[in-house]
């Protein structure tokens, strides 16, 4: 980069200080204007007021490129989203919530401004958690070469999050051009700063992070804010590694308007505050230096108030989001495949596998293909290691450690930062381990809400295009962390399509599809049956299996049998018993997909047995199999000849020792007694 620039008065020419001066009051102007939208039940509900931030936030939005680098502000950012280019109409557009807002269509919450076309990123309200998606930004920029950095910005309270620690600890950890900015206003809401950390300043609490540049600045000034956001950038560019700018702010108003700072701070306080205010002072340096006259200072006062009056009335006239449109944008539309669309295919055609080498050779059959798919998570890439059931095994070795690598053992880090990256580039693949168990992805749940509406939340501007691979289920003795099925859980969450396979010519097909196509895919493994003979296949070269596409494993008439992962197998071998004892033939579907659910094929299902018998691993009070008998029981039940009946586990965790899990997991047994039953009602 050229010679360091320094922000001083008299090194800064009139135009520019004009521009300064403007945007500073056209954004105080729309942030004094804002609650009264609420007041006259026009919108913004939710306003965080920025004044005493000015200095910050102006300086964020100059040194922002909106081709080079990727900007990701908070709730409070108003100035900031202005002075990085958006316009008044914009930013009132967002507050009010119109179908024209930029950030999300009236989806997310007002003073959630973006503008993802120019890469000023729509973050999420759980605060300081779009610090990972800086990250893996950061980690795009530097893998693929680029010019610019990512910017996260937020206020100190949010850097006690614990993701905020993993994303400072990898970026330094890795190098990555990222510029944390802590605006510092001495207030979490109402918690005073003394409470959050013993250190006076959040960024001291990074002090020992290596690879890592702290500077401070105070942020209620223009000069000392742009100085410091060009030598962060500057530094950030040059060294390839994350810098903190620690801003010292004063918040002049409440924390949002439903806030009322008259109950927490003492008159004096709040004198104080208002006393600070960085727009006062920038005024009176500008009068005082005589570079400006009072009444040059008023015609840029009276064009911010134009702009802003006129940017209110096209506002008004905007349209709301349309009712109808609530459907739009929940999951991207899939890869389709074009091959085996019926799941059937000649014996010859491939090779017969184990399910965990049917998943390590798509793995390697996808990444050949396309160059800019990604691998990390724990335990992934170490020498002749490749997960600890070694799924990914020979992966590094093959395709490199920029392409393949370990994450640190942090599930929120690997999934957010896995977010963070996909921003880089729509072409971008990414495949993590989420956690080396299913049962161990639970801190990384915020994350994965995070992904799960991120394209609904914007209107369809970004898509986190993103494989979760986890080894879940149990009858390996794992006892709990390592036994234990999540899906139930996750299933009511909208956004993210999820998959269980059972046999390996599935599990290829599933996770080859899932690789090519836009948005998030929980791949779930049942980790039993990796090398069991049981779940081995045929597998064709290149084979495809659809989403929302069931499969039936055994035709049948007299009864149907739904399950899916380590209880399909359970399931055929009873319906094998029965028809061999009674003569009564039973239908087994494979749903294989959970999310999209191909209701179709089990309501025909129905129609043909009318009994119905739904099997799965996880727990029977709040698992999966609740939402498919009462779908049957909603669009089937004409159909029945019998009540609908589940088997599955206990509503217990799953125990350590073999006779606590035996008693606990569904078997064949279990599944046999019920089918009997039901049979004979």
């Amino acid at each position: 980069m050229e010679k360091r620039k320094e922000y001083k008065l008299d090194t800064v020419d009139k135009e520019t200080l004009q521009k300064w001066y403007y945007l500073l009051v056209l954004g105080r102007k729309l942030d004094e204007r804002a609650p009264n939208y609420l007041k006259q039940a026009l919108g913004w509900s939710y306003h965080a007021p920025y004044a005493g931030h000015d200095g910050i936030q102006l300086a964020i939005g100059q040194i922002f490129d909106r081709v080079t680098d990727h900007l990701f502000p908070y709730y409070r950012d108003m100035q900031t989203a202005l002075s990085a280019g958006l316009t008044a109409e914009e930013i009132i557009l967002n507050g009010i919530s119109k179908a024209s807002d930029v950030a999300g269509g009236g989806r997310h919450m007002s003073n959630h401004f973006a503008k993802p076309e120019w890469n000023i990123h729509n973050v999420s309200s759980a605060t300081g958690n779009h610090t990972l998606h800086a990250v893996g930004v950061a980690r795009g920029i530097k893998r693929y070469g680029g010019k610019g950095v990512a910017i996260s910005s937020q206020g100190e309270s949010s850097t006690s999050e614990g993701y905020v620690y993993e994303a400072i600890n990898g970026a330094s950890n890795e190098k990555l051009p990222v510029i944390f900015v802590f605006q510092d206003n001495r207030y979490g809401i109402s918690v005073p700063q003394r409470d959050q950390s013993a250190n006076a300043f959040a960024a001291d609490n990074f002090k020992g992070f290596k690879n890592l540049r702290i500077i401070y600045c105070d942020g209620k000034s223009i000069f000392s804010s742009m100085n410091a956001m060009e030598m962060a950038k500057r530094h950030a560019v040059e060294k390839q590694e994350p810098v903190i700018v620690h801003a010292s702010c004063v918040r002049i108003h409440s924390h949002s308007n439903s806030d009322k700072h008259e109950l927490y701070r003492d008159e004096n306080e709040r004198h104080c505050a208002k006393a600070s205010d960085p727009l006062d002072r920038f005024r009176i340096i500008l009068l005082h230096s005589k570079i400006f006259t009072e009444d040059e200072l008023a015609v840029i006062d009276d064009q911010a108030q134009k702009e802003m009056m006129a940017a209110h009335r096209k506002a008004l006239v905007a349209p709301d989001p349309d009712p109808a449109s609530i459907f739009n944008f929940v999951s991207p539309d899939p890869y389709v495949p074009v091959k085996f669309m019926d799941g059937t295919y000649d014996p010859n055609q491939g090779r017969s596998l184990k399910l965990i080498q049917a998943l390590n050779e798509t793995l390697k059959e996808e990444f050949r293909l396309n160059p800019d798919t990604f691998l990390w998570g724990q335990d992934v890439a170490n020498k002749e290691k490749g997960g600890i059931f070694n799924v990914t095994k020979g992966m590094q070795q093959e395709f490199g450690i920029e392409r393949v690598f370990n994450g640190p053992i942090a599930e929120d880090f690997i999934l957010g930062t896995a977010n963070g990256m996909s921003r880089y580039s729509d072409k971008i693949r990414i495949v993590v381990e989420g956690a080396e168990f299913a049962d161990y992805f639970w801190p990384a749940m915020e994350q994965y809400i995070e992904l799960s509406h991120d394209y609904w939340r914007s209107n369809g501007q970004f898509s986190p295009n993103i494989t979760i691979r986890l080894a879940s289920g149990g009858y390996i003795g794992g006892g709990l962390y390592h036994s234990q099925n999540i899906e139930g859980s996750l299933a009511a969450i909208p956004g993210v399509r999820i998959v269980y396979p059972s046999f390996a010519d599935d599990a290829a097909g599933l996770l080859r599809t899932s690789l090519r196509s836009r948005g998030p895919t929980l791949f779930l493994e049942p980790k039993a049956l990796y090398n069991d003979p049981v779940a081995e296949t045929i597998v064709p070269d290149d084979f495809e299996v659809p989403f929302g596409k069931a499969r039936t494993r055994r035709e049948g008439k007299d009864m149907s049998i739904i399950t899916y992962g380590n209880t399909t197998h359970m399931s055929i071998a009873v319906a094998n018993r029965i028809a061999e004892e009674t003569g009564r033939s039973i239908e087994v579907i494979d749903i294989r997909s959970l999310i999209p659910l191909d209701k179709d094929s089990i309501l025909d299902s129905v129609k043909k047995t009318g009994r119905v018998l739904v099997v799965h691993e996880d727990k029977v009070f709040g698992g999966f199999g609740g939402e498919i008998a009462a779908i049957i029981s909603n669009e089937g039940f004409e159909f029945l000849d019998a009540p609908v009946r589940r088997v599955g586990s206990t509503f217990t965790p799953v125990g350590f020792n073999r006779i606590l899990e035996k008693a606990i997991l569904p078997d064949q047994e279990r599944i046999y007694m019920a089918a009997k039953e039901l049979l004979d009602y």
